[in-house]
């Protein structure tokens, strides 16, 4: 059956059938919103985007929405808390541009981390988890320091075990746990100081997207070239894409550069 967005919409009024929502069709956005009648908090949903996912992976992919969105309300209707939750609270990474704040006006508590990224934090919830605003702290009389050092120390637990890849002389390193958190660890320094110190020519790293995160040993003049093709690949395909830069790691400090003709890196 050659899916469309009208059919689409129909399949989801049928498989996200419940009492205590609402649906709605916008035909001239082409989207389908759902939300809690009572609080009419909700997500919108973009029909094309999903009809070329089905058109590629079939029935999987509206599997996949259905239990997104399941999972999604699910959390927007529950009360969350920090008290007790602390081996939950973890750094996730984002870009610069990343909003600050939620749908519903809320301050995100975040932190700088380079002139590509930026530091939000997560509470893990299982198959999803929520980003922490400044008034859940105010809430629970927390500060951000604490937040801070909570998702540091949980951060430090998460192993970093890489598969390893040589092209062109030059080694890479891949961390790709799918838990949410493989961006992440370029928050490790103590990670990064173990191999910095194994590294054989420059050390750079990469977080393409939140799904991965790359350490390069950059042996000649082709690394850098290497590493520019494969992390702009990662950042075109990623489902939270983060910065297309990669970044030189020196002196306990992370510098995105441009890679320039002659392989030549470039501080941005």
């Amino acid at each position: 059956m050659k899916m469309t967005s009208l059919k689409l919409k129909k399949i989801l009024q049928e498989r996200l059938s419940d009492a205590r929502y609402h649906t709605s069709y916008n035909r001239d956005k082409d989207t389908f919103r759902i939300e809690w009648k009572e609080s009419k908090q909700g997500m919108t949903i973009t029909l094309p985007n999903v009809v070329a996912k089905y058109n590629e992976r079939g029935d999987e992919a509206i599997e996949e929405l259905v239990d997104h969105v399941t999972e999604a309300l699910r959390i927007m209707n529950e009360t969350q808390q920090l008290a007790g939750m602390e081996k939950n609270i973890y750094p996730v990474i984002r870009a610069t541009s990343f909003p600050d704040k939620t749908k519903a006006n809320k301050e995100l508590v975040n932190k700088e981390h380079t002139a590509e990224t930026r530091i939000f934090y997560a509470l893990d919830l299982g198959k999803s988890y929520r980003l922490i605003d400044k008034a859940l702290l105010e809430e629970e009389g927390w500060t951000e320091e604490r937040i801070h050092e909570i998702a540091s120390f949980n951060l430090r637990s998460l192993d970093c075990d890489y598969n390893k890849d040589t092209v062109a002389g030059n080694d890479f390193y891949f961390i790709a746990k799918q838990d949410g958190y493989d961006a992440s660890r370029i928050l490790n320094e103590a990670f990064l100081e173990e191999m910095k110190a194994n590294i054989k020519g420059e050390m750079a790293v990469a977080v393409p997207h939140q799904d991965v995160f790359i350490i390069a040993d950059i042996q000649n003049k082709t690394g850098y070239d290497i590493l520019a093709q494969m992390n702009m690949k990662f950042f075109a395909e990623g489902r939270i894409p983060i910065t297309s830069l990669p970044l030189i790691y020196e002196d306990r400090k992370l510098e995105p550069v441009f890679i320039l003709a002659k392989n030549k890196p470039e501080n941005s």
